[in-house]
C-alpha cells in the first residue's frame, strides 16, 4: 500500500457527532452497531469473526455462487467506465474480487470504499489497490443512516458517463428494515445498480431456519468481539452474562432477527464524556442484533421503494442470498 492515502471523512462520522450517537447509544440501551467496529482492535477482532463463521470463508459453494453472481453483473454493464461504491466495505474482499472481474473486460474501474471505521475504508483500499490505480480510488469514512447528501457526494466524485455500481455486502441484517431500503432507493438512480447481499433463514420454515444459524452467532469470537466494546467503556464481563435470543422485528414487518444483549448481574458505574452512566442489577444493554431475510422478503422490502430485483443467486445451503437490482422505472 501506498505510504500516503487521501481519506474524505464525512461529518456524519466528525467527534462531536460520534460522541452524540455513543451518549444517545448508552442512554437508550441500544447500542449502534457503528461502534463495534470503532478502531484497530474491534476491526481486527471482526475480521477474525468473519474468517471464521461466515460462509463466504467458510463454504465453498458460497464463494462459487459469489462468483456467478459478479460474473453476471459485470457482463451486464455495457459501459466502460463503471465506478464501485462499497457501502459497508468491511474489508473490501468481495468489492476488490468484483473490481478485477470488471478489469478483465476492459472496463476502467474506479473504488469509494465507504464504512463507518476508518481502518476498514483502509484495510478495503488496501485490498483493492492491486486493482484500482490510486488516482481512481476514493476511500470515504461516513455513516449509511445518517449521512443524508450521499448522493451529492458521489456525484462530485465520479466523473459524469461512468456507470456506478453500488455494493451491500453483509450490512443489510444490521440495519431496521425501515432505515436501510429507503436510504438505498434514496442513493440509487435509475441507470445504477445495486448488487446487495442478504443472511438469510434456510429451510422452509423461517424461525427453525433461524435457530439453526443461531451458533454463528453465539460463540466464543463472537462474545470477544462483542465484550470489546463493553470492557473499553468500563463493564466487565463478570458484570453480568451475554444472551443471545431469535425476536420478532419491533417494526412489525415480519422479519425475525437474533439479538445479543448483556444482563447486568450487579450495578456498574462509569464514564463516559464527562456524563455518567449506571446499570442496575437486572438491566439490560442491547449490543447487536442481525436480521435474517428470506429471498421472498428481500424482494417485497425492495419493491416497496421502488426498487427490483433483476437476478438473484442463493447459495446451496439456504443461508445467503445476492441480488442484482436497478430502480423500478414506470411504464410510460
Amino acid at each position: 500500500m501506498r505510504s500516503l492515502v487521501n481519506v474524505a471523512i464525512h461529518a456524519s462520522q466528525f467527534p462531536e457527532n460520534v460522541q452524540r450517537e455513543l451518549l444517545d447509544s448508552l442512554r437508550t440501551r441500544r447500542i449502534n452497531h457503528k461502534f463495534l467496529y470503532d478502531g484497530v482492535k474491534q476491526t481486527q477482532k471482526w475480521l477474525a469473526l468473519h474468517e471464521a463463521f461466515s460462509p463466504a470463508r467458510t463454504d465453498p459453494n458460497c464463494v462459487a455462487t459469489y462468483d456467478d453472481a459478479f460474473s453476471a453483473t459485470a457482463e451486464r454493464i455495457a459501459a466502460k467506465r463503471v465506478h464501485v461504491i462499497g457501502l459497508g466495505c468491511g474489508g473490501g474482499q468481495k468489492d476488490a474480487q468484483l473490481l478485477k472481474l470488471l478489469k478483465q473486460r476492459d472496463k476502467l474501474a474506479g473504488y469509494t470504499p465507504c464504512d463507518v471505521s476508518t481502518a476498514m475504508v483502509l484495510t478495503a483500499c488496501q485490498t483493492a489497490s492491486t486493482v484500482v490505480e490510486t488516482e481512481n480510488c476514493f476511500p470515504l469514512v461516513c455513516d449509511l443512516a445518517t449521512a443524508d447528501d450521499l448522493p451529492a457526494v458521489f456525484n462530485r466524485q465520479i466523473q459524469a458517463g461512468t456507470a456506478r455500481l453500488l455494493t451491500l455486502f453483509g450490512m443489510l441484517p444490521n440495519f431496521s428494515p425501515l432505515t436501510i431500503f429507503p436510504r438505498l432507493a434514496d442513493l440509487i438512480s435509475s441507470k445504477d445498480y445495486l448488487l446487495l447481499s442478504a443472511n438469510l433463514a434456510p429451510g422452509v420454515d423461517y424461525t427453525v431456519g433461524l435457530q439453526r444459524v443461531l451458533p454463528q452467532y453465539d460463540n466464543d469470537l463472537m462474545r470477544d468481539w462483542l465484550m470489546t466494546f463493553l470492557r473499553d467503556i468500563g463493564v466487565e464481563p463478570a458484570d453480568g452474562e451475554l444472551v443471545f435470543a431469535v425476536e420478532d422485528c419491533p417494526q412489525g414487518t415480519g422479519l425475525k432477527r437474533i439479538v445479543a444483549r448483556f444482563h447486568f448481574n450487579r450495578s456498574r458505574a462509569f464514564q463516559v464524556a464527562n456524563e455518567r452512566f449506571e446499570f442496575r442489577t437486572g438491566e439490560s444493554v442491547q449490543l447487536f442484533f442481525s436480521y435474517r431475510h428470506t429471498s421472498e422478503h428481500v424482494r417485497v422490502l425492495l419493491g416497496q421503494h421502488g426498487i427490483v430485483v433483476l437476478e438473484q443467486w442463493v447459495i446451496r445451503s439456504g443461508e445467503e442470498g445476492i441480488f442484482l437490482c436497478q430502480r423500478d422505472e414506470p411504464a410510460r
